[in-house]
């Protein structure tokens, strides 16, 4: 398959339905993934989920076809988030394969890769190689066909979530959930049916068109109805998950978006009473309140790049009990250092249930800063334009620059980080401050330099 598509993206595959992701790609694929296992001497059986597109199941049968010709066998879990997926890899000890395209439209599919115990992989951790297998052509050398069995495992996914959070004794709330026509719709039924909730449920329709609004939280014209509901409801919290439900986003009890970093600090006080002294992690876009919080709980904080390849080495490294990222990824070392939108939710629900304050005044120690958001703009050239903000602000006095990811410049009390897009002709601006008024100027100082 030598003109396959150029699909194979930093840490997953993604792309369109029929044009670019068919069964013989995800057969090839198939192929190419046992042929990977085996030189990494992994378990000879592979754990396979998909979600609710209209796509998934003949793309997953045909991947399943391609393992089990090479004599691996597969245990297939049926409709499943991600992180369930990642819970099944990793109870198991065996590799993984989830067929979603996460937030993406409905022309979208793609495949979510692991190894044993839900260990990533990426572009630099063996997604290169199966693209290289894929594109030279597997040989297929049958020697025996490998089994393929059904196992539901969502009543053991949900055992083990709230395993790891004491919500036993949280006082009664109500929770509006916008599903988003996603994988939420079939687990979040099942982990709030056995919660003290009352939950006003939004599009739990399982529905691949996603008929009410793109499952993107991270877009926030995506989180409109559900602030409306909490509104309504006079409900105790909002929850907003991602098509295949890895990540989510929380809305408070007046409606109004609650930033990641503030959910990634209550996480991490929360870890740092149970685990003193631990190490957490937090990506370079996080709230400077991150890491503030971990230092003032005793902990240790680990600056990391943007993405979960990323933040998941550097746990296995460290042996941190969490990460958390802007995009509302947030990672836990009793997750097999996965990431759980679920598990995360379940963090936030406990501090709310264990306490008589609103969602906004237990946030509101970890909000410090005021943010800009990811800004985007179009440049031709991403190299350049970095380096007219780096001399722009390189001479300046108290002024820190770093090259973890992109471009980050720090003062005493604001940051700013200038990445390029790995897909598009972009630029990525995040920008942090003390005041509205101080953010707004540097914003509007780096958009004007980024733009010239």
């Amino acid at each position: 398959m030598s003109q396959i598509p150029d699909i194979f993206k930093a840490y997953d595959i993604r792309g369109l339905v029929d044009s670019e992701i068919t069964p013989d790609f995800t057969f090839a694929t198939g192929l190419a993934f046992s042929r990977l296992l085996q030189q990494e001497r992994e378990p000879a059986t592979v754990v396979v989920a998909q979600d609710m597109r209209t796509s998934s199941p003949a793309l997953a049968d045909a991947f399943s076809a391609g393992v089990t010709s090479t004599g691996f066998d597969v245990i297939r879990i049926g409709l499943a988030s991600t992180d369930m997926l990642y819970f099944a890899s990793g109870k198991l000890g065996l590799p993984g394969a989830m067929f979603t395209a996460s937030h993406n439209p409905v022309a979208y599919n793609g495949i979510k890769l692991c190894y044993s115990s839900a260990r990533p992989i990426g572009k630099e951790s063996g997604l290169q190689v199966i693209e290289g297998f894929v594109r030279q052509g597997s040989p297929l050398e049958i020697r025996s066909i490998g089994v393929e069995t059904k196992r539901d495992m969502l009543n053991e996914y949900v055992d083990h979530l709230l395993s790891l959070v004491n919500l036993s004794s949280i006082r009664p709330l109500t929770i509006v959930i916008d599903a988003g026509n996603g994988m939420a719709g079939h687990t979040a039924p099942a982990i709030f049916a056995r919660l003290n909730c009352t939950v006003i449920p939004l599009y739990f329709e399982l529905d691949g068109n996603f008929p009410n609004h793109e499952a993107n939280p991270i877009d926030p014209t995506n989180l409109r109805d559900l602030q409306r509901a909490v509104k309504k409801h006079k409900a105790d919290l909002g929850l907003a998950f991602d098509g295949d439900a890895d990540r989510c986003f929380l809305v408070d009890e007046n409606g109004i978006a609650i930033n990641p970093s503030d959910l990634t600090s209550l996480i991490a006080h929360r870890e740092l009473i149970k685990h003193p002294g631990a190490t957490v992690i937090y990506n370079l876009i996080s709230s400077r309140a991150v890491l503030e919080v971990v230092q003032e709980n005793g902990g240790t904080g680990l600056r990391a790049r943007v993405g979960h390849s990323y933040i998941k080495a550097m746990m296995a490294e460290s042996g941190a009990v969490f990460g958390g990222e802007h995009s509302g990824h947030f990672y836990f070392k009793d997750f097999w250092r996965a990431d759980s939108g679920a598990l995360a939710a379940l963090h936030a629900i406990a501090a709310l249930g264990e306490s008589k304050k609103p969602i906004s005044k237990i946030l509101a120690p970890y909000q410090r800063y005021i943010s800009s958001g990811e800004i985007n703009s179009i440049v031709e050239d991403a190299g350049s334009a970095t380096a007219l903000v780096e001399a722009s602000f390189s001479l300046r006095q108290g002024v820190e620059i770093d090259h973890l990811d992109g471009l980050s410049v720090n003062g005493s009390s604001w940051w700013f980080n200038v990445r390029p897009s790995n897909t598009e002709p972009l630029l990525r601006l995040n920008v942090e401050a003390k005041t509205v008024a101080a953010m707004k100027n540097l914003r509007d100082e780096v958009l004007a330099l980024i733009r010239a």
